[in-house]
Parts: structure tokens; C-alpha cells; sequence
């Protein structure tokens, strides 16, 4: 049996791929663009063959389905949003994360939230959604707190430790449904100072003296 939503917008079609890495990847930022405009129900290979001028026939040569095209639009345009980050504090790292977060949340977030009812119907589209913009996020914000573990700076038997990025992350997705808004920088780091950072037994770090403010 297919899984949930295979069928649809699907034709019976043999694949032979006549498109350039290149065109896939215009085709690929078309359909997550559009995702994020509409919606994972709104989206259509009609509006997608619209959008980029693309014939319908050719997608389903291609990829024969509206999920198996939003799958591949996932995998072909993975980023590592917080995987460089590195900037020898585990509270600078945080804050480094809550910068490029608001920086990517009317993509990222956007997308997830587009995605995440069809997701749940859907095994492949819920295994490209984690493995393209939740786990790669995972790994990061853990990898940040090995490192302070490593340094010495939180305790490698804090029981906080393996939720940093369950909380990080979390509320990345609870803001939109909570307040109707993004989890945007400003938001973020005060989370992160009142409620990640002292589960951790760190003190944040005092802010910045005003320019100009220093002694003569």
C-alpha cells in the first residue's frame, strides 16, 4: 500500500531525467518558495510548472509526484545553518546560533511549519524534513555542548546538557504557534540567558558597556 499522499498529483510515468543539476536546483527553490507562500495542500506540479516555466509533463518524467518532489527539493538544497559555528564559549555559541536562526527564520522555520502536518502523513517526506533541517541542527547544538563539556566549562553529568537543543529548537517552533511571530534574535538570547544557560550552572555573560562609556 502507498504510504499517505504518494498518490496524489502522481501519473504513471517513466523517469529519464533530461534536467540539468542546475535547472534542479531553480526547480528545487521554486517548490520551497512556493511551500512557504501556500502551504504543503496549496502546492500543485500545475503552480510549479507555472513558476518556473517548466512543462508538468517533465516533473512527472521526473520525479512522478508531488511528495517525491518536495522530498528531493529537501535533500538538493540541505544547508548547515549552524554547523560552523564555533567561537570558544558554549554561551557565545548559543548566541552565535540565535543570530543566524533569526537570520534564517522566514526560510527555515517557515518551511518546517509548511511541512509539518504532511509531514506526519507522509514517512518520507517526515524522514526528509528531519534529515535535511532537524538533525543537521541537532548535531550542531550538540557538537557546541561537547566541546564545553570538553573545556571544562558545564559538568559532563549535567542532566541539562542533552536538552539544549530540544530547547533551542523547541521554541523555534512554539513562538509562531504561541505568539504569532518568529523566535527572532532578541528573543532567543534572553531565552537563552533565563533558561538554558542556568540549567547549565552558567552565569550569562554581562552585556556590553555602551560605547563611549569607558573611564578617562
Amino acid at each position: 500500500m502507498p504510504s499517505p499522499g504518494s498518490a496524489q498529483e502522481s501519473a504513471p510515468v517513466s523517469r529519464r531525467s533530461k534536467i540539468t543539476p542546475e535547472r534542479a536546483q531553480e526547480l528545487y527553490t521554486a517548490v520551497l518558495d512556493l511551500l512557504r507562500e501556500s502551504g504543503y495542500e496549496s502546492l500543485t506540479m500545475e503552480g510549479v510548472a507555472s513558476r518556473t516555466r517548466c512543462g508538468k509533463s517533465t516533473l512527472y518524467r521526473q520525479w512522478g509526484s508531488k511528495p517525491e518532489l518536495v522530498v528531493a527539493a529537501l535533500h538538493g538544497t540541505r544547508r548547515t545553518l549552524l554547523s560552523d559555528i564555533d567561537t570558544g564559549s558554549l554561551s557565545g555559541d548559543l548566541y552565535e546560533a540565535a543570530r543566524a536562526v533569526d537570520t534564517a527564520s522566514g526560510q527555515d522555520t517557515a518551511l518546517m511549519h509548511a511541512l509539518s502536518h504532511a509531514a506526519l502523513q507522509n514517512p518520507d517526506l517526515l524522514c526528509a524534513l528531519r534529515s535535511t533541517l532537524i538533525a543537521p541542527s541537532i548535531a550542531a547544538i550538540d557538537a557546541m555542548v561537547e566541546r564545553a563539556v570538553r573545556r571544562g566549562e558545564i559538568d559532563a553529568g549535567n542532566p541539562a546538557a542533552e536538552y539544549v537543543a530540544a530547547q533551542v529548537l523547541g521554541i523555534m517552533r512554539a513562538r509562531p504557534l504561541l505568539e504569532g511571530r518568529y523566535a527572532d534574535d532578541a528573543f532567543l538570547t534572553r531565552f537563552i540567558e533565563c533558561a538554558v544557560l542556568p540549567a547549565l550552572g552558567l552565569t550569562p555573560p554581562p552585556p556590553p558597556a555602551p560605547e563611549g562609556s569607558g573611564s578617562s
